[in-house]
């Protein structure tokens, strides 16, 4: 994967959780810094849901 994939990537990833977790901003999508996991925490920290929670929540968008 190059560098312009894995920034389209990334893009699609964040409008998922966005779509998942509507009150998720910007801000908190640039904590994460392009990381999955770091995305993880995030989202852990702002709405207490576990890891399982949010993968599942993901899956069911196709991520």
């Amino acid at each position: 994967m190059n560098k312009d994939q894995a920034k389209g990537t990334w893009e699609q990833i964040k409008g998922r959780a966005k779509k998942a977790w509507g009150e998720l901003t910007d801000d908190d999508l640039k904590k994460a810094e392009g990381s999955v996991d770091k995305l993880y925490g995030v989202i852990q920290e702002k709405f207490g849901d576990t890891k399982e929670a949010i993968l599942a929540k993901l899956d069911k968008l196709h991520l």
